[in-house]
Order: C-alpha cells, then structure tokens, then sequence
C-alpha cells in the first residue's frame, strides 16, 4: 500500500539572481512500512525532497500525495498540523534544545501531540539512554545527542520518518549503533522512514533506493536482501 506519492513535483529556488531547478517533474511512490534511502551527491535536489515530503517546504507545482492527503494544497495551519502530528525529523545536528535534558526535549514532543504520544521514558530507554534521562544535550556523546533525537522523532508515533544525514557528524561505531536503532524501530512498528544522504554505504541496508540527481530521481531501486546494519562498511 503507498504511503507516499509524488506527482510531477517542481521546485525551484532563485539564488543569486540565477533560478536553480531543485526538483525537476519528481514521479514518486513509496509504500507503507519501507526503510527508504535516498541517495546523491551535494546538490542533487535530495535534502529539497525530504523537505517537501516533511512539509518544510511546498512544491512550485505537482501533488504530494500522504495517506491520499494532497500536503502540497494544505494551508499553512493544516500543513503545521501534518508535520506535527504525521512527521518525525531526525537532523545530521540533532537540534535539540540545549536548556532541556534528554527526558525534557522528548518531553516536549510528545506534548505536541497528546494522546497520540508515546511515553517519553520508554522511548529513550529504547534507545538506551535510560540512565541519561537527567543529562543535558551538552554532558552528552555525539551519538547519545543523536539517540535523543531519534527519541523525539519516535515518541510523537508519526506516519513518517525522515532523517536527513543522520549519521553525518558522528564516527563509524556510533553511526552503527544509531542506524541500528532507527532500523530497529522500522520493523517493529512498521513505520516508513526515509533516510537522505550521500553515503552509498548506507544504501546497503535499505529495503529500497532511490538515486537523484540535478533535482531528478534517475532509479528506484527494489534492494531483494537488505544487509544487517553491522555488516555496513564504510
């Protein structure tokens, strides 16, 4: 069943006088439940995806189509709802709040979206940082930051997750680990998670990949025998 579907999508920005074509007439289906990665270089139009499919951003013209919901006609206040309540993002920065601890920030979160939450300490005791629950962003390890905010991604319960270089900042060890855990909760929750990076390495590990360039996507690509993530090599 698709979750997501992209219908002739355009983008462009205008930087220093000159139009760049982000996303050039983008067809796209992805299906409920998949690990998705999204694969280019610098430049490739891939972080301008996520953004629109995350609802940061709205497309110039074409349908993104989520659960049948067209995001791309939504007002700004039904489009904040759809990122609030349907969308996880997971940043290569972490992006968390420096003046809250690991429970606070994931706290924040699942305030966001009532009911719908998970519990906050359980979602961080997933992640195993269940002694950490009091530690600022600043007393922790790069990887622990990054465990948070997976946390906070997981704990709204959203549709989607998207991450974008999630693995980016952190060494090989730690980045294993946090692909682990993002892989982990993708098979036991069934939800889609899509990750943009330019590591090809990561690829390996996806149920599909889909490769971009110059704001196209060239192939989509089934992967019939995902590895583990702790045979990735890189």
């Amino acid at each position: 069943m698709a979750l997501i579907e992209l219908q002739a999508v355009e983008k462009a920005y205008t930087l220093g006088g000159e139009t760049v074509r982000a996303a050039k007439g983008i067809n796209l289906t992805i299906e409920q439940g998949e690990f998705v990665v999204i694969l280019g270089p610098s430049g490739s139009g891939k972080t301008t995806l996520l953004n629109l499919l995350g609802g940061l951003e709205k497309p110039d013209t074409g349908k993104i189509l989520v659960d049948g919901q067209d995001i791309a006609a939504l007002g700004e206040t039904k489009l904040s709802d759809y990122r609030r309540t349907n969308v996880g993002l997971i940043f290569q920065f972490f992006n968390l709040f420096p003046t809250l601890s690991a429970l606070e920030n994931v706290n924040f979160a699942a305030e966001l979206v009532g009911k719908q939450a998970r519990k906050p300490v359980e979602m961080l005791e997933a992640v195993g940082l269940g002694s950490r629950l009091n530690h600022y962003p600043g007393q922790l390890s790069g990887g622990q930051q990054q465990r948070v905010a997976i946390a906070r991604a997981l704990v709204k319960n959203p549709k989607l997750i998207l991450a974008d270089e999630p693995t980016g900042s952190l060494d090989y060890k730690t980045g294993i680990d946090v692909l682990k855990t993002m892989r982990d909760f993708n098979t036991s929750t069934g939800q889609t998670c899509i990750i943009v990076t330019h590591n090809a390495t990561i690829a390996g590990m996806a149920d599909r990949v889909i490769h971009v360039g110059d704001g196209q996507v060239h192939n989509s690509v089934i992967n019939p025998t995902p590895k583990l993530v702790e045979e990735l090599e890189w």
